[in-house]
């Protein structure tokens, strides 16, 4: 790698993310944003997506790939996305997060069947696909439960219910669109979680608040303050990350009236615009550092495989 650190970003092109990496780029960076709907393969080739003059650019050029949205599309899209941006990964390309990391944390029941295997403490969770099946469950986690699309993010699609009419109703609503049901206990709380940013080894923390509803999402009204936890929540946060193999995560905890810290979510895709407004810190040249970092690992792995000879094989007798 000579020069300036080459980095495509899939993301809008608008998107408030590809300005604070261009801002903060400076001049060892140059931040080419590329569509991730308009990614393309020739099979036994290059991947390729559009930037945003239309011209059709391959990964290739690049030293390293950040995935910064997940547009939606149909589920043919979406594993065709996923697989072209595996072949990238698999032919040498730098991807953060990589495709297998973003599969098992986009998929909230794959995240949290692996978190549980890894003795990482999570709510109570039930996922199923039948409405009498809900309705045990619901029963099962106390009647006061979350009920979470399997995918998607920023508090969008959740439902706190508490109610069996209620219940039943959306339940069957969610069963009518051919979707699995995926329920959650409630864990009451204070009106306010923990959302830690992992990059690397670097971590990043602040209290999200929200006195007028339980989600506390910033796109939904939360505040910012920051806060200094314990290491052990610190070191939580950073073994769910690294149970899922996601390099940058944003990690949301609660902490449950018994002061155990549990672990709600892991966002392989996670924002850093409260963070580095509350923490008034430049997150976004981390993520560049962080990006070269593994990029510049990566050329001179490449570099020593293609300087190695293989021995003469031994002949033991």
């Amino acid at each position: 790698m000579n020069g300036l650190t080459r980095i495509a970003v899939l993301s809008a092109f608008d998107s408030w993310y590809v300005r604070d990496l261009r801002r903060a780029a400076g001049n060892k960076y140059e931040i080419h944003a590329l569509s991730f709907s308009s990614i393309s393969s020739h099979v036994g080739n290059c991947v390729s997506a559009t930037n945003q003059d239309g011209d059709h650019v391959s990964l290739d050029q690049f030293d390293a790939t950040i995935v910064r949205s997940m547009p939606p599309g149909s589920t043919e899209e979406i594993i065709f996305r996923m697989d072209a941006l595996g072949t990238h990964h698999r032919n040498g390309g730098v991807v953060i997060n990589s495709p297998r990391s973003l599969e098992a944390a986009i998929d909230k029941y794959l995240s949290l069947q692996r978190m549980a295997e890894a003795e990482i403490p999570i709510p109570r969770t039930i996922a199923c696909q039948t409405v009498e099946q809900a309705m045990d469950a619901f029963h099962d986690l106390g009647r006061r439960t979350v009920v979470k699309p399997l995918f998607g993010g920023e508090g969008r699609g959740i439902t706190f219910v508490d109610d069996d009419d209620i219940a039943l109703r959306v339940f069957k609503t969610l069963s009518q669109m051919n979707l699995v049901i995926y329920l959650q206990e409630f864990i009451p709380h204070e009106g306010f979680d923990l959302r830690v940013l992992v990059v690397g080894d670097h971590t990043f923390c602040i209290k999200r608040e929200n006195k007028d509803d339980w989600r506390t999402n910033i796109s939904r009204g939360a505040t910012a303050v920051p806060v200094t936890p314990p290491n052990s929540t610190i070191e939580l946060a950073v073994k769910a990350a690294r149970t899922l193999d996601v390099d940058i995560a944003g990690v949301d905890i609660l902490v449950a009236p018994s002061d155990q810290p549990v672990v709600i979510e892991v966002n392989a895709v996670p924002g850093w615009m409260a963070l580095s407004k509350t923490l008034e810190f430049d997150i976004a040249r981390t993520v560049l550092e962080y990006c070269s970092q593994v990029a510049r690992t990566a050329h001179t792995s490449s570099l020593s495989d293609d300087k190695y000879e293989s021995p003469s094989p031994t002949v033991t007798e």
